[in-house]
């Protein structure tokens, strides 16, 4: 037994620890906190290290009612869907969210291109309608989120939000933002360590904590790359273990996003009648994406569909015991 004892691995670095969520005492307005990473060694076996703070859920809304979802996911959340903070308040209240993910699909030029000062009030909003901490996340066109997330970043200072999503292209603008107003930053990148490893060295080298970085390596959904995601997600795991602390940061993954883009997850019972119900097949293949990576070192996990975010959350549950 002691030779055993003597053969275990002995991990030199440890993934970084992030609180999102600013309470009264800490100048914000949460009600509660939200604390990640802190892990030493392989996610859940205990033998190896410790997991000080399990994995997160965060509930996936939307700034307008979402027209391309499946009926089924829309479905799920009912009227909740045409208010930001109705729905905010229901991932909160009816799914267990311990944060919103605020995506702000509505500034897009080609979807509604709506100004800085309105999504600033949907940030107000939702920050006012639930106290859980926030993401907030942008519309995905570079040259429109930079105008946008500063002052979303601003009508939220002092809140500890997690912004994104800075990438080797463009991250100026939102590491100064962060900067100013206190916030954590989420680093995009393709599913490359690499890349990874360049987006958060360029975000330091603003003179950027690398404490308040989150990774977020795009991630694929079950049946479409999900095996590459998982193998690239435990070795960036594997190297933040090692000592790497360009690699040490938490991980986010908006597995909601991914998993109901899969043709097997929004068939219609029209379009595929001997695939079963697609309301509970949907929201199985999302759980499913979700209990892969969350395996393979995830931190956050970003879910779409009330019932798989419950799910998911049961699960950890039984992961840390």
């Amino acid at each position: 037994m002691t030779m055993l004892a003597d053969a275990k691995e002995k991990w030199a670095g440890a993934v970084n620890t992030l609180t999102l969520g600013a309470t009264a005492g800490e100048g914000g307005t949460r009600t509660s906190t939200v604390t990640v990473g802190g892990g030493t060694g392989v996610p859940f076996m205990r033998f190896d290290g410790a997991t000080p703070h399990p994995p997160v859920v965060a509930i996936e809304i939307w700034d307008r009612e979402p027209d391309d979802w499946p009926a089924a996911l829309t479905a799920a959340w009912g009227k909740a869907v045409k208010s930001p903070a109705d729905w905010a308040r229901k991932a909160v209240e009816e799914a267990g969210a311990d944060l919103i993910c605020l995506k702000l699909a509505g500034t897009h030029p080609d979807t509604g291109d709506r100004s800085p000062a309105e999504a600033a009030a949907v940030v107000r909003s939702v920050l006012k309608a639930v106290g859980v901490p926030l993401v907030i996340w942008g519309c995905d066109s570079e040259a429109k989120d930079n105008e946008v997330l500063p002052s979303c970043s601003q009508a939220a200072a002092g809140e500890r939000c997690l912004l994104g999503a800075a990438t080797e292209d463009n991250y100026k603008t939102l590491v100064a933002a962060c900067q100013a107003d206190g916030h954590a930053l989420i680093g995009l990148s393709p599913i490359d360590i690499n890349i990874a490893k360049q987006v958060n060295i360029l975000i330091s080298e603003m003179g950027f904590p690398l404490d308040r970085i989150v990774m977020y390596q795009t991630t694929g959904a079950l049946g479409y790359g999900l095996e590459y995601t998982y193998s690239i997600q435990e070795r960036g795991r594997l190297a933040a273990l090692g000592g790497d602390k360009m690699m040490a940061m938490p991980v986010i993954c908006m597995v909601g996003q991914e998993a109901w883009r899969a043709k097997e997850s929004k068939a219609t019972t029209e379009e595929q009648p001997t695939w079963g119900d697609p309301a509970l097949r949907g929201m199985l293949w999302e759980l499913s994406t979700a209990v892969t990576l969350l395996q393979a070192g995830s931190d956050i996990m970003v879910m779409r569909h009330p019932q798989a975010a419950l799910g998911l959350k049961d699960m950890i549950k039984r992961l840390v015991v």
